[in-house]
């Protein structure tokens, strides 16, 4: 039962904190732009190529 009462918030911390987390990099517009994103590896650049 003590191992409950330490696993508890500690769970609850990591999933606030990941909460936060989200909000934060929603706030920074990490999320803008998905299709640029999925699009940008599909583009050959010139000088990337291997031999």
């Amino acid at each position: 039962m003590t191992g409950l009462a330490l696993l508890i918030p500690i769970a609850l911390g990591m999933g606030l904190f990941g909460l936060a987390a989200f909000f934060w990099a929603l706030r920074s517009g990490q999320f803008e732009d998905m299709d640029g994103a999925a699009a940008r590896i599909l583009i050959d650049e010139e000088g990337d190529s291997l031999p």
